[in-house]
């Protein structure tokens, strides 16, 4: 390297006895390359290459304070092990991003879509603000946290990296969040119709259904659908299904709410959309997964 013999120094795989600005050299050739660099050290002299790298890893305990400063991540431990289940935690902790944000936008997305569509399809006010802000706070609140302790998906971490440049709705996201609120608005003004048609308290139907399709998706976008390790999910989503039911045969809440109870029959039809909800969210959860490129595009490591 110090006599300029080394063309490309991609294509060499292991160098001994660098000196710094040689480490630069080398981090900055794999970020020409387009890739996300990573480097480690524990030295003085490890401090510019790991400032550069895009991702500094200093050892914590034999490690230099110089390092330690200039490094992003920090092993504790010392063992590279730990990088392991570092990044299998960020993939799992990103994934219930995107999950949560499918879910969170399509329901929001179905809200403003049946409100514009409701009027023209005989609907005068499909729902009212009380209405929306109840659902909102069932599905966003509740269920919207318990998603955040989802356990890590079964192949997240045999999945090439995702490219750099991809917004947190690539990938595929934007897609599912499209089809989904699609199929909740449906299903949702179909049954708010059926309700009218048969002289029943449509609104609170509509209502009903909305948030039923909504608490299915929820369920449908899980990575291990009877796993146990995340209880919190299936328990919000009964606790919210409660003051659903709440919302339309408590009093109290049924007066602010301006809901009505529903008979039968209504309830029938609003909980037979939510089906539509779950069957839709377990067949978009693996759809629209665009090939991600494994060559420029991926990760490489110094040390």
């Amino acid at each position: 390297m110090a006599a300029g013999r080394v063309p490309d120094l991609t294509a060499v795989r292991v160098f001994a006895r660098t000196d710094p600005q040689q480490k630069l050299d080398i981090v900055e050739a794999w970020r020409a390359r387009g890739a996300v660099t990573a480097m480690t050290g524990d030295g003085v002299n490890d401090g510019p290459a790991l400032h550069r790298a895009d991702i500094g890893v200093a050892m914590g305990a034999r490690g230099t304070e110089v390092a330690r400063q200039a490094a992003d991540l920090v092993l504790t431990d010392d063992e590279l092990s730990t990088v392991v289940a570092a990044v299998d935690e960020g993939r799992r902790v990103y994934d219930n991003i995107r999950r949560f944000l499918v879910y969170g936008m399509s329901g929001g997305a179905a809200e403003i879509l049946i409100m514009l569509i409701g009027p023209v399809l005989g609907l005068p006010l499909p729902l009212r603000a009380g209405q929306i802000l109840w659902i909102n706070l069932l599905t966003h609140g509740l269920t919207g946290v318990a998603m955040g302790a989802e356990p890590a998906s079964p192949g997240a971490m045999r999945r090439p990296p995702r490219p750099p440049g991809q917004h947190i709705l690539g990938g595929g996201a934007w897609q599912r969040l499209l089809v989904l609120a699609a199929v909740v608005t449906t299903a949702s003004l179909g049954a708010g119709l059926a309700a009218q048609a048969l002289d029943l308290a449509w609104q609170s139907v509509l209502f009903l259904a909305l948030l039923a399709a909504q608490l299915c998706v929820v369920l449908g976008l899980r990575a291990r659908l009877l796993t146990r390790k995340n209880p919190f999910l299936p328990l919000s989503v009964l606790a919210s299904t409660l003051l659903a039911a709440a919302a339309l045969y408590v009093p109290f809440l049924s007066s602010v709410l301006e809901t009505e109870p529903l008979g039968w029959a209504g309830a029938g039809i609003a909980l037979a959309c939510a089906p539509a909800g779950f069957v839709a969210a377990r067949v978009v959860r693996n759809a629209f997964h665009p090939g991600q490129p494994t060559g420029a595009g991926g990760t490489s490591g110094l040390r």
